[in-house]
């Protein structure tokens, strides 16, 4: 068996940002396999600690078993033999970052494609903890306007929190990746809109490819072809990646927000719009009622934050081992 890239992909962004679409698109390529959203890549980095020392083989058994055989991880969506992986990754490198590395690219393996990695919008407020599994990562972060975003969230089945954490988390997730575009740099980040994706989409993927080392394929223009093996059923709010490619509900903000809504986006999102080439949708304030009102919940998600990364601080101070990716899976 030929190891993988060194090079793992992951796709990211704000949540209803088009994601999904993009994965399409890039599992479409003959040498790209990106799977449908998993829960075992993040949720195994939190709970490392349970693991043990992996260097003893009980221990990868464990590890093994927890990714390929609890229905919390969505393994099962993948189509593999739960088996053969949990052998895999037993008989791996001794390291968590290897044992992910394993069901992911044995998932690229059924597909006949050379590399692997995942999507997931919740990555783009975890990159840290992906670049600590993945050192050689590269990384494509996908921008939607804001406004859009959250007017698409609020008709999300699984979205209960409302507009407001709808707005912040936008914000939270543009702060945080440029953060992480200035270090990584060109080479391992790349950032395209989700409005420039369907008004070009050749000329937007053939640049992708070049990023990523990649010949570009005509066949990545059309991922509905691809959706129904790659798009849980169960996903009824993805139905849209199963027709052709439209552009209609780019810019659909304006129309299915309020104006109190859109004045309460453009308040506190326009710096941020602005820098990605989002017109404002006017001058006019929000009451100061609802400008408090955001504000807390702005504050919340940075003190959440702020604590997750100070729990995962004290965390590797208690790692037994190393947690990279080792090529040679």
């Amino acid at each position: 068996m030929s190891p993988p890239p060194v090079r793992p992909l992951f796709v990211l962004g704000c949540p209803r940002s088009g994601t999904t679409l993009l994965q399409l698109m890039l599992h479409a390529h003959p040498r790209i396999a990106l799977p449908p959203e998993t829960r075992f890549v993040l949720p195994a980095y939190a709970e490392r600690l349970r693991f043990g020392d992996l260097t003893r083989p009980d221990n990868r058994a464990a590890l093994a078993d927890w990714i390929t055989r609890r229905k919390e991880t969505r393994f099962h969506e993948l189509g593999l033999d739960a088996g053969a992986v949990a052998g895999r990754i037993a008989t791996g490198p001794p390291t968590l970052g290897s044992a992910l590395g394993i069901a992911l690219h044995a998932y690229a393996e059924r597909h006949g494609k050379a590399r692997w990695g995942d999507k997931r919008p919740a990555y783009a407020l975890h990159v840290a903890e992906i670049l600590r599994l993945f050192p050689e990562a590269q990384f494509v972060h996908l921008v939607r306007d804001g406004r859009d975003c959250a007017a698409s969230l609020l008709g999300m089945p699984w979205w209960h929190r409302g507009f407001h954490e709808a707005v912040a988390t936008w914000a939270q997730v543009m702060d945080v990746t440029a953060g992480f575009a200035r270090r990584l740099g060109p080479g391992s980040w790349y950032e395209l809109r989700y409005e420039d994706l369907l008004a070009d989409p050749e000329g937007q993927l053939r640049a992708l490819c070049a990023y990523l080392g990649e010949e570009y394929a005509p066949e990545m223009t059309e991922p509905h072809r691809v959706a129904h093996g790659a798009v849980p059923a169960r996903k009824t709010w993805h139905r849209r990646t199963h027709g052709a490619l439209d552009a209609s509900r780019a810019g659909s903000w304006e129309r299915r927000l309020s104006a109190e809504q859109i004045r309460l986006a453009d308040a506190v999102l326009g710096e941020r719009l602005a820098a990605r080439g989002y017109a404002p949708g006017g001058d006019a304030r929000p009451g100061a009622g609802e400008l408090l009102r955001y504000r807390r919940v702005e504050a919340l998600r940075r003190a959440a934050r702020a604590k997750r990364r100070l729990r995962d601080g004290v965390l590797r101070l208690r790692e037994p081992g190393p947690v990279a990716f080792r090529p040679g899976v």
